[in-house]
């Protein structure tokens, strides 16, 4: 048998193979992945669950120092939600640095940039309700020179009413965030904004996107040749995810719809310039998924050990790792964990 089949090749094909072979195991040996391989996920540990419900998570390094913020609360709507900071200098051991709260407001999805003058800034969604009647929402704002001492949270007075500014990314000395408001005429579909601000308190429009099904959280990022682009949730019935991107001055766009629903979406660019995103799969049971992601393609990779109220992943690319934080009820409480992954090459 072995004859037979090596008479069918001749010796500089079997030395490629050979050479192939070397070369593929040697790749691996060093922690290289082939493209077509899935995400390995090396690591997940819960890092907290000493509130009554822990949510909505962001994730981020700041002077050498890991990050994770996320929501406190009763429940997942309601009450007086408190924005809690965790710190680690190792990814490993986790303490609560600070929690910012306010009378009244439920300070909501705390999300994480570095401002261009080199402080940590969270910004949050600020909602007042009477019971569980939703009055109104106002963003809120909260800054750090050091992760550990924080301001008050302070309203940005400079958008509207209703506006809740979900996630800031900070481009070329400016801040940049889609907004979202809900409180429109009957029929009418909720407004999405694309806004900019010098400090992250004074906020102007940048254009009002054209997107249909009840838009909401969108996350800003940009691209290495300067385009914008934004992956939005939408929220009417069994509307789907939509992509969109944009050259400067980013008020023409163009839109892909995802074959995904969404929830908390999250994406990253990576130095080689692949995109991953992070988001609530709820395709079948509610779960934490990674997906591959580009200008016009979304698609699951990996599921995170989750379940039931889950997702709202942070991501931070450290150390040739992808390190991605996310809330999960799968084990009984909802609880915040910290995921290591191993992407493909």
């Amino acid at each position: 048998m072995t004859n037979s089949i090596a008479s069918h090749f001749s010796a500089w094909p079997m030395a490629a193979l050979a050479l192939g072979v070397l070369l593929t195991i040697s790749g691996r040996a060093h922690g290289q992945a082939s493209a077509n391989e899935a995400p390995v996920l090396l690591s997940v540990s819960k890092i907290w669950d000493q509130g009554r419900h822990n949510a909505f998570t962001d994730l981020i390094r700041f002077n050498g120092t890991w990050y994770c913020a996320f929501r406190e609360g009763d429940g997942h709507v309601g009450g007086d939600g408190q924005a809690r900071i965790l710190a680690s200098g190792d990814g490993a051991s986790w303490e609560s640095v600070a929690l910012l709260g306010q009378a009244g407001v439920d300070l909501r999805d705390p999300k994480l940039s570095i401002t261009a003058d080199g402080r940590l800034m969270a910004v949050m969604g600020g909602s007042y309700y009477d019971g569980k009647e939703l009055l109104n929402r106002k963003p809120h704002v909260a800054f750090s020179a050091d992760g550990r001492e924080w301001s008050a949270p302070q309203k940005v007075e400079s958008l509207p009413d209703g506006d809740w500014l979900w996630r800031v990314t900070w481009h070329e000395g400016r801040a940049y965030g889609v907004t979202y408001n809900i409180f429109v005429d009957e029929g009418a579909d909720w407004v999405l904004r694309l806004v900019t601000s010098p400090d992250g308190l004074d906020w102007e429009p940048v254009a009002t996107l054209d997107v249909p099904g009840r838009p909401n959280e969108t996350t800003v990022r940009f691209l290495a040749d300067g385009r914008m682009l934004l992956l939005v949730r939408r929220e009417g019935g069994n509307t789907r995810g939509w992509i969109g991107v944009s050259d400067a001055p980013y008020t023409g766009w163009t839109w892909h719809e995802t074959a995904y629903r969404l929830g908390g979406p999250n994406f990253i660019p990576l130095p080689d310039g692949s995109l991953w995103a992070g988001s609530r799969n709820v395709a079948g049971p509610a779960t934490c998924v990674l997906a591959r992601f580009g200008v016009d393609t979304y698609e699951p990779a990996l599921t995170l050990p989750s379940g039931g109220d889950c997702s709202y992943p942070g991501l931070v690319w450290h150390d040739g790792k992808l390190c991605m934080s996310y809330y999960s009820s799968h084990e009984g409480k909802t609880s915040i964990y910290l995921a290591t992954i191993r992407l493909p090459e």
